[in-house]
């Protein structure tokens, strides 16, 4: 357990921008900074962190919260796991109870199987560069590749010993249960035989973008054609390849720093490149390029060079992964290699002042890459030009942003001696086609998704009054202590300070008005019982609080789109700024609060009156009838008092 002290010291030193910067790359607009969604597919930035507030806030799939909730959701860890990575990155010693039995027990899964990995990827290291078998064949494989120690070292490489179980026998040794050896495959058991899944082979650790092994990559020292020359670690609860680029977290600085990422194959393509000083580099590790894949580079950049084998192979994947970047927003070059390089002999084949070089002269957009390649062959057949004018456009009609395509539009123009009025007729024609396809998915899914009861347009709410409760939690989050006005007290010339919080809380108490949503209540509660407490921060003990729901409501009560509340603003309550006329401000809020529950309470009357009445029970009806009366000149006086407003 982390004492309570500890916790608040890792939440001071955990700077909000800082610590988000290590995932996503970030720029300044105005006071706060902003980037990708790390969360979400989106190809215009929404996500926003405001470093006064200590908050991220997506506007575009609603995640936010402070640091240490953007840690456990990035990571998917704990809340005490996601405290010890940050106090780990600010260099903060926790110290903790040992572990009773019952809490081992209870250890996240998902961290086990983290520590497992972890145990793995030093004891591979360990046979790598110490052991005798290890130094003889795999370090001897990685010296003749020329690859360096401090390469071997940067990437953590390690060799698993030849063998049946020597891997499993080990780490059971030491405490590691075969539960987690199974499901991280680094074992594979079946009834009583057990054996080292990457046994004889040089291992290649797969970090996840906080530098944690999640997987491991593994090359056979031996020439048996009936082997696998590359074994992956299968697919687990913490390694999914379609998500995963090796080398991210080795290259994740230089992508932000040069504002670029060149995109390879394989391991050794990567250590290659890293070899030659250049280091914002990722490689899609032997699978074909995803769009998860895709839209982890874009968390760092926009610009994307594909580098693949100059072999049929690597240009086919070349052209299957163009499309795929563009698609996603990304600016896209290709960087072909002479026949039969790949990026790990080519980069070793020169120096690193000469691959620079030849990056820097032979990079090209995918227009002339496309269309070099495609050209070749067709001499002057009409119909090979059509389709290859159609395979160009048809890639330029999936970027997203109008200015670019339009660049690429005269850029084909020009290569291909075709008007651009019919390279916008051909990419009106296949959009309109694509448009009508995604509407009929749209409408198939809504109609599989929609409940019976649901109202076409508008969403099923369970809180009719969400609107104004928020705008309550809001006022109370930002001007919970401040003075609004005063009222005399019993002592002549006694005047008493009425707080925001006092005002709200107690019209709120006074007519027993309690929301449907529990985490309303639960924040009520919490500002009833610090009512008095002139040193409780709201803002601070909300964002930082330990149950993630509140903090990310609290955050999203916070964050920038909820500061001018649209419906003040059409009342013309907001001038310059709302903390300024609060005196007005808060009791009309609670007014219309107040007025909207007394609606749904004389809806809810004329509903059980009209049910009393199809019946024929009169007597009942009176009493209701009577209740009805008065809640009505109840509503008589707070519409008037809010101006005759329409509450709906």
């Amino acid at each position: 357990m982390i004492d309570p002290a500890t916790i608040e010291r890792i939440i001071e030193a955990a700077n909000i921008v800082d610590v988000v910067s290590e995932f996503v790359t970030l720029k300044r607009r105005g006071v706060n900074h902003l980037g990708h969604c790390p969360f979400h597919n989106e190809k215009t930035p929404s996500f926003t962190v405001s470093q006064a507030k200590g908050i991220f806030k997506c506007f575009g799939c609603g995640k936010g919260g402070n640091a240490v909730n953007f840690i456990m959701e990035l990571e998917q860890l704990s809340y005490p796991d996601a405290l010890r990575w940050l106090a780990k990155k600010y260099h903060i010693e926790i110290a903790e109870k040992e572990e009773s039995p019952e809490e081992k027990l209870l250890k996240d899964e998902r961290e086990s199987m983290m520590i497992v990995s972890s145990f793995a990827q030093k004891y591979f290291s360990r046979q790598l560069l110490e052991e005798n078998e290890g130094r003889t064949v795999g370090l001897s494989y990685l010296r003749e590749r020329g690859i360096r120690d401090d390469i071997i070292r940067k990437f953590e490489l390690g060799y698993c010993p030849e063998g049946k179980d020597h891997f499993t026998r080990e780490a059971q040794k030491q405490g590691y249960r075969m539960e987690f050896l199974e499901k991280t495959g680094l074992t594979i058991k079946r009834d009583d035989w057990v054996r080292d899944r990457f046994a004889g082979r040089v291992m290649f650790p797969i970090h996840n973008v906080a530098g944690r092994v999640i997987a491991f990559g593994g090359r056979i020292m031996t020439n048996d054609k009936n082997t696998a020359k590359y074994l992956n670690s299968p697919e687990s609860d913490i390694y999914h390849k379609s998500k995963v680029l090796y080398g991210i977290f080795q290259a994740k600085r230089d992508i932000a720093k040069y504002d670029k990422c060149y995109l390879v194959e394989g391991y050794t393509d990567v250590l290659s490149f890293h070899q030659s000083g250049i280091e914002n580099v990722v490689a899609s590790s032997g699978t074909s390029l995803t769009v998860e894949q895709i839209r982890l580079i874009r968390r760092f950049t926009s610009n994307i060079t594909i580098v693949y084998d100059g072999d049929d192979a690597g240009i086919k994947a070349s052209l299957r992964g163009i499309d795929m970047v563009l698609e996603e927003g990304i600016n896209v070059k290709v960087l072909p290699l002479p026949r039969g390089e790949d990026p790990d002999s080519f980069a070793r084949s020169m120096s690193a002042s000469e691959l620079a070089a030849y990056i820097r002269g032979n990079e090209t957009d995918f227009i002339k890459f496309k269309t070099q390649l495609l050209l070749e062959g067709i001499g002057n057949d009409p119909v090979l030009k059509a389709r290859l004018i159609n395979e160009i456009v048809r890639s330029i009609s999936v970027i997203p942003d109008t200015i670019t395509r339009t660049v690429y539009i005269k850029e084909c123009s020009r290569i291909l001696d075709v008007g651009e009025e019919i390279l916008y007729a051909e990419i009106r024609r296949i959009k309109q086609r694509t448009s009508e396809e995604d509407v009929k998915r749209e409408m198939q899914q809504v109609r599989l998704k929609t409940p019976a009861t649901a109202t076409l347009g508008k969403p099923v709410s369970s809180n009719p009054f969400e609107l104004e409760e928020r705008e309550i939690l809001r006022i109370l989050l930002k001007y919970f202590h401040v003075v609004i006005f005063q009222v005399e007290g019993d002592l002549p010339g006694e005047l008493i300070p009425v707080t925001v919080g006092m005002m709200v809380l107690q019209e709120l108490d006074g007519d027993g008005l309690r929301s449907s949503d529990p985490l309303v209540n639960q924040m009520i509660d919490i500002f009833e019982e610090n009512l008095d407490d002139r040193s409780f921060d709201p803002v601070k003990y909300f964002i930082n609080h330990t149950d993630p729901a509140i903090s990310a409501f609290a955050t999203d009560l916070l964050a920038e789109k909820y500061v001018e509340s649209k419906r003040w603003r059409k009342s013309g309550a907001f001038i310059e700024d709302e903390g300024e006329i609060l005196d007005t401000l808060v009791p009309r809020l609670i007014q219309e609060y107040k007025l909207k529950n007394l609606k749904a309470m004389l809806k809810d009357l004329e509903q059980k009156i009209h049910e009393l009445t199809q019946r024929n029970e009169f007597e009942p009806i009176f009493d209701l009838q009577n209740q009805y009366i008065n809640l009505k000149k109840v509503e008589k006086f707070l519409s008037e008092k809010l101006g005759n407003r329409i509450i709906n």
